[in-house]
């Protein structure tokens, strides 16, 4: 289990903060404040954190094997759950419940995300894996519109809205969780992780789905078929479950608890009792800050993953099946880059990347639109790899970059909420308002202005945020991974506290 040791007694300065890495002009945390004052190391166990990070991986793939499901059987939910007779009707009503979930992530947040700053990182993950896994496994049990009417929509939406509400919880949580695991030098590596758990769960969710189109008929995946990636939630679910209890809380959240029963009884309840106003208006700027970043990183992850094959079907004409398999191909891509980016994340930190990425954006998405809007198969998978390896220094990066933006004892909290905003307003938004713009204006280039207006305020956000990189967390002490870092940190801090102390 993760240990800690104690570090020579010396001025109230962040142990590793400043002394491992060269000053940053653009530096904007409050650094002493934000640090503890306890003089403690870390020492992570090796295990504990590849634990940490299967666990919390397979939670967020879990959340987009759903999400790859749902959108590649709309068709078929919409004939089971909306026999209107009109299929646009039918389409349509199956995306509304399938918005509906975007609509109570930030509540899921507001109240995840509070309660693992309270009660702790581990037990509301389970939480919400629980949930998650129900929701999913639940939509695979409803009977069919034939057979019980109206009952069968409703049900569905409230599927839904379950699995919409334990995701507000889940992705801080998650980021959280790894970040407070990780130790400092390889957190961007070890949580690039989570974003692969995100590729996998859509390509296996998408893949599955085609397989089954493939070798079912329509009438057996109208009848039974379309269940079967449903159902599957229901193991997924209990090996995340096993996971995630197997796990020990993280040691930045089990040091916060430390230095808590140590003080004065009032302050320790005041800091139990942090709310939604202190999550949020005490920490506006990072706020902001993390809203901008989500906000690149979403609009263009939904634009390539989402509205993409939407786009190559209904804009340009092209093939349904090739449109989808080309976006599995380069999702495939990505996740074989995704760890590779991690590490460039924590060798020349989290602002260079993501700024490259918002620059890659701004220059590249009309070349790359223009690409795949020749309509030959190679065009259209060399426009759509473009944007999915700028895509893939955002999905490297944030995982790592957004828990840094908060003090320990709102970060899952403050990050919730944050994300789910964002992702709410922006993200889960981007399909409908590229449609929209592409009707009201008839150009369709717009999915490439708008992926450049998102990388504008990306790169304000980068601009605005401070290095992360090998950095301890603000709020928690240094995290190493052996003894030897350990003592390195400790004789760190015994020349700072010497050279300042008077002659």
């Amino acid at each position: 289990m993760p240990t800690q040791s104690p570090v020579v007694p010396g001025p109230r300065k962040p142990v590793g903060s400043r002394a491992d890495t060269a000053p940053d002009p653009q530096q904007n945390q409050a650094a002493d404040p934000a640090q503890p004052a306890s003089g403690e190391v870390t020492v992570v166990d090796p295990a504990m954190v590849k634990r940490a990070v299967s666990a919390a991986a397979l939670g967020n793939a879990m959340e987009w094997f759903d999400f790859g499901v749902y959108s590649y059987i709309a068709v078929t939910l919409g004939h089971v759950f909306f026999p209107s007779g009109n299929p646009t009707a039918q389409l349509l009503s199956t995306f509304g419940a399938f918005a509906a979930a975007f609509l109570v992530r930030p509540i899921g947040g507001m109240v995840f995300g509070p309660l693992g700053d309270r009660i702790g990182r581990q037990k509301i993950l389970a939480i919400t894996m629980i949930m998650m896994a129900a929701g999913t496994f639940a939509i695979g049990l409803i009977p069919s519109y034939a057979s019980i009417g109206v009952g069968a929509p409703i049900l569905l939406l409230v599927a839904r809205l379950v699995q919409g509400f334990s995701t507000g919880g889940e992705y801080g949580g998650a980021s959280t969780f790894i970040a407070e695991y990780a130790p400092d030098k390889k957190r961007g590596f070890l949580g690039s992780w989570l974003e692969f758990g995100t590729l996998a769960g859509y390509v296996g969710g998408a893949g599955l789905v085609t397989l089954m189109t493939a070798l079912l008929s329509t009438d057996a995946l109208n009848s039974w078929g379309w269940r079967i990636p449903f159902l599957i939630a229901g193991p997924m679910g209990i090996i995340g479950l096993y996971l995630r209890m197997r796990l020990e809380e993280t040691p930045a959240f089990a040091q916060l608890e430390k230095e808590a029963r140590t003080k004065e009884k009032e302050r320790r309840e005041a800091e139990k009792r942090i709310g939604i106003r202190e999550m949020i208006f005490g920490q506006w700027r990072s706020m902001l800050l993390c809203v901008g970043l989500v906000l690149v990183f979403n609009v263009t992850d939904y634009m390539l993953l989402s509205y993409m094959p939407s786009y190559l079907t209904s804009e340009l004409k092209y093939d349904e099946t090739h449109g989808l398999l080309v976006v599995l191909a380069v999702m495939v891509l990505m996740m074989g880059v995704q760890p590779l980016a991690g590490r460039l994340t924590d060798r020349f930190g989290r602002r260079p990347v993501i700024g490259a990425g918002c620059v890659g954006f701004l220059v590249l998405s009309v070349p790359a639109l223009l690409l795949i809007r020749q309509g030959s198969l190679a065009a259209i998978a060399l426009g759509m790899a473009a944007l999915g390896l700028l895509l893939v220094t955002f999905t490297s990066a944030m995982p790592s970059t957004l828990p840094a933006l908060f003090p320990t004892k709102v970060r899952y909290g403050s990050l919730s909420i944050g994300f789910n905003v964002s992702v709410s307003l922006f993200g889960g938004t981007t399909p409908l308002a590229v449609t929209a713009l592409i009707g009201a204006t008839g150009n369709k280039m717009m999915p490439a202005y708008y992926m450049m207006a998102a990388a504008v305020i990306g790169g304000i956000a980068v601009l605005l945020m401070s290095e992360s990189a090998r950095k301890p967390l603000p709020g928690s002490p240094p995290a190493v991974e052996t003894e030897a870092e350990a003592q390195e940190v400790r004789e760190a801090a015994h020349r700072a506290a010497t050279a300042g102390s008077p002659a």
